[in-house]
């Protein structure tokens, strides 16, 4: 940014806020005349697309905490006048060189004997408020590169189903302004969602919008990797003898099951390819299988236990465990 720029312009006056207006303040200020100016929605307003270049420039400089110091400094001494040749002395009674730079050049140490000159050691930013024109050293010009604006962070919650099954959700700014972020399929909890050219405004570019998503839990599945975990109960004669069971899957339908004869309690089966589909990956169902015990047994299903377990009496289910069990 050139001073004489800083000089001729009021970036305060052209986004309509005060002096002391707080960052805030600039940046609501901004957002609005943006909106209000932007070409996209001005197409052939050459009046609209010179006022959009102004606030921008203007909010460049006054959201910049450093920059707005440095404008403020030039502005409060725009209306000085100096002497030909940048020296020393002041030229129809204004303030000389030395009285208004040495300081803020000199870490505050005050005046030099000799003064300064555009090749010597002034920021290039304040080189052409003197006429040097030229910049640093035999002439060469330094403009900092314009910078992209600085991401902005959100954070949104959404249901098991929009995870597994992708979904758009929106985000409402404090101006009304509603984004739409769209969330993709298979998207695990904790993740982050970017949104371009949604963060801050930049010269050579807008931010982006990085969303934070949780995902709520499920009652019934829960999410191992790409795997999809579930527990099933079973009977125990299906247990003992075998049997081909129904589950349920993501997707809403059922798939079938194959429940090995002597399946024990906490057995875990895989079914493949029915876990949580994304562009990388495919993830599989684990079933959990919970033998279920009937609370309580009508007369003829108690005799049938009592026969059964004459019938595996000699069978010691804890065999070994005291031996597993010592220090």
């Amino acid at each position: 940014m050139a001073s004489q720029d800083w000089v001729d312009k009021d970036f305060y006056k052209i986004l309509g806020v005060a002096k002391d207006a707080s960052d805030a303040d600039i940046k609501k200020a901004y957002r609005k005349l943006a909106r209000q100016h932007h070409p996209d929605t001005n197409a052939g307003d050459t009046a609209s697309e010179k006022k959009f270049k102004d606030i921008s420039e203007a909010y460049s400089v006054l959201s910049d905490p450093d920059e707005r110091q440095q404008y403020d400094a030039v502005r409060a001494m725009g209306g000085a006048r100096f002497a030909p040749g940048g020296a020393g002395g002041a030229a129809g009674g204004g303030a000389g060189f030395e009285d208004l730079f040495g300081g803020l050049f000199t870490g505050g140490a005050g005046r030099h004997s000799g003064g300064y000159s555009t090749a010597g050691g002034i920021p290039p930013e304040f080189a052409d408020l003197f006429g040097g024109g030229g910049g640093f050293g035999g002439g060469q010009s330094f403009q900092r590169a314009p910078q992209k604006g600085t991401d902005r962070t959100a954070s949104t919650s959404i249901s098991f189903s929009g995870a597994i099954r992708g979904t758009t959700i929106g985000l409402r700014e404090p101006d009304g302004e509603v984004i739409d972020v769209r969330i993709p399929a298979g998207i695990k909890d904790g993740q982050k969602v970017r949104v371009r050219g949604k963060g801050q405004y930049g010269p050579a570019g807008n931010g982006d919008l990085m969303v934070t998503v949780s995902v709520k839990p499920h009652d019934f599945y829960v999410r191992d990797g790409d795997n999809l975990r579930i527990h099933v109960p079973v009977s125990f004669p299906e247990a003992a003898l075998g049997a081909d069971i129904e589950v349920p899957t993501i997707e809403g339908d059922t798939v079938r099951v194959r429940v090995p004869a002597g399946t024990p309690s906490g057995r875990t089966l895989r079914v493949k390819g029915r876990g949580v589909k994304h562009a990388k990956a495919t993830g599989d169902l684990l079933v959990t299988i919970d033998v279920a015990v009937p609370r309580k047994l009508n007369k003829e299903a108690e005799e049938a236990v009592k026969a059964f377990a004459a019938a595996t009496g000699g069978e010691d289910v804890r065999a070994g465990l005291a031996a597993r069990a010592r220090l």
